[in-house]
């Protein structure tokens, strides 16, 4: 049964019975059977997405740098009029480096592939007759798919029933405010898009209301897919610090290439042998140039993400992690991100004169059911909203009915929730006329009150004592919902008069009691020199009671309510917002201004969100944060990261890990740059100082490849240093060579190359046969000390402990068996120019390997002490 494409049929044009008729399906949904026959015949529901690279494509690229394809050409012109045997060796070298690059790109794009895959969008689907949440690739025509305020529309559906369903089309016909939806059919075979209202296409946004669609077309066969090749060159986006050190690159490969053309030219006036020279200061001019460095940064950036997962953080933004260690503002929703969001409605308040607690009345138990999205599910539990489940556990603890209530007052039309009105209602029939029933927030609902419940006849009603009622169970920390009622003789013709002269029914207290594991995470920020904010809809004294409870209110801190910051102009609230500890009653369309007044004060922002309005606030956050169980597809898609299990302390865990990755990125740009350092400055001056060239280019390349590789890449496993959420937040703008990185590059290049430089002047002094291969060793072992002693900026290697990280002491003693076995393996010493060195000659290339090693050491007790970096000692 092939579904013609919605753009080939005017499914629109046709009735609810109709399409369903046409593409073999029921209300009901289809069975699963029938899903798996039309999933192969259709395919999947997905665009065609950009060219991912390839395996092979990403071994290729290890070979596609200049100065790769330069030194494979001067190796094969070496093999011509010199040894072959060089030729070979250094072929092999450069194919083991392009192993070992391809190993972590793999890695990295399996990594990213993954979240990609968790961060797959879904759809609520009826199948087997019962509701089921699929993943949105598998729809198929026929599918039947419930659709709520925050979807994005998953496939083109005609539209079988609508709640006040209006979908934001704008991305598909450039319509700018919502398209109300119906369900009746549309003459006219050939409207416009934007005109067709009983459809929804995908990749819409469902704005406001309640529906359900029958899928007419998936895949490219949708509206959407019709301009698929438009979405097809999806480019790679680099992190800012990726283009940094791309520039900074690209400024030191030049300096990198005049220093080796120096060096080409001085071994050529001291009469060595031209060949030998060529492939020396390309070899050189190889190792140093840091061309992979923003290739190792995404690396390090994609498997940080992908070890987010274990805190429930997921990623959708790489530059996400490396902005998380510049983050000075957390502002988080309250309810089931600061709390459990496992509601219990505590206490009931029906008007009583005497103000007290009491149980609610048939009336109010009755509109706690009827006023409510929550239903049984499969397997009996409730599920919904926490707050309807609540509400609906509460009368059936006190006898309600569920399923006869629903059957004898049906739903016959709703006005949803909305966050303008902060109140939902339902209207329902009667044998004698119309019941509507009302529920939301008590400031939003009390003041259309006009009737009181009473033991004869409704009795005027008092507004002000009422929300004098309310703010006192907010005070106790309580989450307060007022519900009321109206009886009409006619439907209501629209929700003004659905909504005004209101019998009060009672209040409704819940409790929401806060996460255990909030106030830790809130004290944990604030020792790193965040500050966490909370931003709720819910009453100011309910939320600064939690607030208090959870430690995030100082001395001086205050409560702002959505209505003073409405007052308030963009420069008075940037000149208050560090004051402001809790925002209360605020809309989900105040958030952004929240955002940009904490940006326009300096600060650096994350914002947590759920709903289709807090989209904006998220986007323009420097963090946004979805929620990933209660949230909207709208918020997600507009989030650079998503908390898996919507919780405020998993913010924290992904700030600390997010300045972990940045730390031990420094530390491999620390390894690798003073590594290149020291290589340049023993080959560049040595000649200077009238001494030989001390490394020929298969030693060059050898400790490019084991020093430079193994323990480098190891270094990314190193643990959070000791002082990680205790230091202020690093600076948006400071450059990653910030406290003390330029100037360790510097002076540890220059001392590993004095080591070897002295070191090669004794034992030439001493006609020393082994001169080479001991220089080769003590250069490539004090790679290996420098490793050791950067695995933390300040805290000594002893102190740490040797064996705290297992994948670097790995990595360091293979490097070292790796180097004695090109010493004293024999088959190897013709390959590598080595000879065996006699013990004293070994002894003394170990003594010499420690001096960097221990003068690391000095300068990170310098720093403990604030006599160097000394930024890098306050922090």
């Amino acid at each position: 049964m092939p579904a013609l494409p919605a753009a080939h049929k005017a499914w629109h044009a046709q009735p609810v019975e109709a399409a369903f008729a046409a593409l073999d399906a029921t209300a009901q949904g289809l069975t699963s059977a029938q899903a798996r026959q039309r999933l192969a015949q259709h395919g999947p529901n997905a665009l065609p997405e950009g060219r991912r690279r390839s395996p092979l494509r990403m071994l290729v690229d290890q070979f596609a740098d200049f100065m790769i394809v330069v030194l494979l050409a001067a190796a094969v012109l070496s093999g011509i009029v010199g040894e072959p045997a060089d030729t070979a060796a250094i072929i092999v070298i450069v194919l083991l480096n392009a192993a070992i690059g391809f190993v972590q790109e793999w890695r990295a794009e399996r990594a990213m592939a993954a979240l990609r895959s968790m961060a797959a969008a879904t759809a609520r689907v009826r199948r087997d007759a019962a509701v089921a949440t699929l993943p949105a690739h598998e729809l198929v025509p026929g599918d039947v798919v419930l659709l709520e305020a925050g979807n994005v529309v998953p496939a083109d559906l005609r539209i079988v029933e609508a709640a006040q369903l209006r979908c934001a089309e704008a991305a598909l016909t450039g319509e700018s405010h919502p398209v109300e939806k119906r369900t009746e059919p549309l003459p006219g075979a050939t409207l416009a898009l934007g005109d067709r209202a009983s459809m929804a296409w995908k990749g819409t946004l469902v704005a406001h209301g309640r529906g359900v669609g029958l899928v007419v077309a998936t895949g490219l066969a949708t509206e959407l897919g019709r301009i698929a090749g438009l979405l097809e060159s999806a480019e790679e986006v680099k992190t800012p610090l990726q283009k940094r050190l791309a520039r900074f690159g690209a400024r030191l490969a030049w300096a990198v290439l005049g220093i080796c053309a120096v060096i080409l030219v001085a071994g050529l006036v001291r009469g060595e042998p031209p060949a030998l020279m060529l492939l020396t200061a390309v070899s050189l001019a190889v190792a140093a140039i840091p061309e992979a460095l923003p290739a190792v940064v995404a690396i390090s950036l994609a498997l940080g993400a992908a070890k987010m997962v274990r805190h429930h953080v997921l990623i959708r933004r790489l530059p996400a992690v490396e902005t998380l260690g510049s983050i000075t503002f957390i502002c988080s929703d309250k309810t089931g991100t600061l709390t459990r969001n496992r509601m219990r409605a505590e206490v009931f308040r029906t008007g009583a004169a005497d103000g007290q607690d009491n149980e609610p009345g048939p009336d109010l138990l009755r509109a706690l059911v009827l006023v409510n999205d929550a239903a049984p599910g499969a397997d009996g539990q409730l599920v919904g909203d926490p707050t309807e489940v609540a509400l609906l556990e509460a009368a059936c603890l006190r006898g309600a009915d569920l399923q006869a209530l629903r059957q004898r007052w049906p739903r016959h039309a709703e006005f949803p929730f909305d966050s303008e009105r902060k109140r939902m209602a339902t209207v329902h029939a009667l044998d004698d006329g119309w019941q509507v029933c009302v529920k939301g927030a008590p400031e939003a609902v009390l003041p259309r009150c006009t009737w009181r419940l009473a033991a004869q006849a409704p009795a005027p009603f008092d507004v002000a004592e009422a929300l004098a009622q309310a703010d006192d169970l907010a005070a106790q920390g309580l989450r307060v919902l007022a519900l009321a009622q109206r009886r009409l003789d006619q439907p209501p013709a629209g929700i003004e008069e659905a909504e005004s002269g209101l019998t009060f029914l009672g209040l409704v207290g819940l409790m929401d009691p806060p996460r255990a594991e909030a106030a830790a995470a809130v004290a944990e920020c604030l020792a790193a020199g965040i500050r966490p904010v909370m931003i709720t809809g819910d009453h100011p004294a309910t939320a600064r009671a939690i607030a208090a409870q959870l430690g995030m209110l100082g001395p001086r801190s205050r409560t702002l309510t959505g209505v003073e910051l409405a007052a308030l102009s963009e420069e008075a609230l940037a000149a208050q917002v560090h004051e402001i500890g809790v925002y209360a009653r605020v809309d989900p369309e105040q958030k952004i201004r929240i955002v940009r007044a904490l940006q326009a004060a300096g600060e650096f922002a994350a914002m947590t969100g759920d709903g289709v309005n807090d989209a904006p606030a998220l986007k323009a956050a420097d963090i946004g944060v979805a929620m990933g169980q209660g949230g909207t597809d709208v918020a997600r898609e507009a989030s650079h990261m998503v908390l898996l299990d919507d919780n405020f302390a998993s913010i924290v865990h992904a700030v600390r890990e997010g300045r972990r990755i940045f730390d031990n990125i420094r530390k491999f740009i620390k390894y690798t740059m003073t590594s290149n350092s020291g290589e340049i400055w023993v080959i560049f001056l040595a000649p200077l100082l009238g001494l030989p060239i001390p490394l020929l280019p298969i030693h060059i390349l050898w400790i490019n490849l084991v020093t430079d590789g193994l323990p480098g890449l190891a270094l990314a496993a190193e643990r959070g240093e000791r002082n990680l959420m205790s230091r202020p937040p690093r600076r948006p703008n400071e450059s990653i060579f910030a406290g003390g990185l330029w100037q360790h590059i510097v002076w540890v290049g220059m001392t590993m190359a004095a080591v070897c430089l002295v070191l090669q002047a004794w034992s030439i002094g001493h006609a020393t046969a082994h001169w080479q291969t001991m220089v080769f060793t003590v250069l490539c072992l004090s790679q290996l000390g420098h490793a050791l002693a950067i695995r933390s900026e300040r805290d000594s290697t002893f102190g740490l402990g040797l064996g705290s990280n297992p994948v670097l002491m790995g990595a360091v003693l293979l490097t070292l068996g790796l180097q004695l076995a090109t010493i004293y393996v024999p088959a190897l010493n013709p390959v590598f120019k080595t000879e065996p060195l006699e013990l004293r000659e070994l002894l003394l290339c170990l003594a010499a390997s420690t001096v960097v090693f221990f003068a690391v050491e000095v300068e990170k007790w310098c720093v403990r002490r604030g006599w160097i970096y000394r930024e890098a000692a306050a922090a």
